[in-house]
């Protein structure tokens, strides 16, 4: 897991939220092949001949406009900016059991997809169902472009496609969201213990979690109990008051106060975990 204080790093402010694949079967094909390809899987690519320099550095040509229910979603090359701010190796980007292969970057091999923002999917509601349709479609082009990892931008959080993949079917069966892939859990040491906290969960919540370790808990027990703590909000939306609720644990309790943040900061809800006397 990620220690440290690392997200203090000066990065690139990116066009949220995109996604990147990795995966070696377009690499070498011409525009025209990839959108024969986009055609066949029902995505109705469009040519898109923007040469607008701002938009440059995060998606490349060939690029086009893809459609998928009420999604369309501009996609291309991904340009430098946003490779640069996806590389494994830098430490504000998490990892979810994922080991990138050597060279992702060269080679064309990794491409930009961003839905297109629309004025009615701004709001809780809209913005669920409008990831749904973007995470089906990213499904499609897992398979298209044989990915073997996904990059999400809003958690920069590197997951293996296959299990990104299947954690999309089971949403699609079951309604539960890929929270694990959606969602990084940063572990950050401080100067009286260390905490945990969320990134990527505001985008469904417009809140992130934040949680002092107890002493003697591992990681994984944290991120357990986070992690249900973000599905709910996910799935229930934001918490609007201070609330104390029951734990995972016999006599365990979690305590739950909000606290909005000024500026273009996120608001955030400090969890503390606690146990009966």
């Amino acid at each position: 897991m990620d220690a440290g204080n690392r997200d203090a790093l000066i990065l690139p402010v990116p066009p949220e939220p995109f996604a990147l694949v990795v995966g070696t079967a377009m690499r070498d094909g011409s525009g025209d092949a990839l959108e024969t390809s986009l055609r066949h899987m029902g995505l109705r690519p469009e040519r898109v001949t923007d040469d607008d320099p701002d938009a440059a550095g995060w998606i490349g040509p060939p690029r086009f406009r893809l459609r998928f229910g009420t999604v369309s979603v501009l996609a291309g090359r991904a340009g430098d900016m946003a490779r640069d701010l996806a590389d494994p190796d830098q430490p504000s980007t998490s990892l979810l059991a994922a080991s990138l292969p050597h060279g992702w970057q060269a080679g064309g091999q990794c491409w930009y997809f961003i839905p297109e923002s629309r004025p009615e999917a701004k709001e809780a509601p809209g913005q669920a169902a409008r990831m749904r349709e973007f995470f089906k479609m990213m499904v499609l082009l897992i398979d298209m472009f044989d990915a073997s990892h996904i990059f999400w931008s809003p958690a920069r959080l590197w997951s293996d496609a296959q299990q990104f993949r299947a954690s999309v079917a089971e949403m699609l069966a079951s309604g539960m969201p890929p929270v694990l892939h959606l969602v990084a859990f940063r572990r950050r040491d401080t100067g009286d213990g260390a905490s945990m906290a969320t990134r990527g969960l505001a985008l469904f919540a417009g809140q992130e979690l934040e949680a002092r370790i107890p002493g003697g808990w591992t990681v994984a027990e944290m991120v357990r109990r986070l992690s249900r703590l973000a599905l709910d909000m996910m799935l229930n939306g934001p918490v609007l008051a201070n609330r104390t609720m029951r734990g995972l644990g016999a006599g365990e309790w979690i305590g739950l106060s909000p606290r909005p943040i000024g500026g273009n900061q996120r608001s955030t809800v400090v969890v503390e975990f606690g146990r009966d006397t």
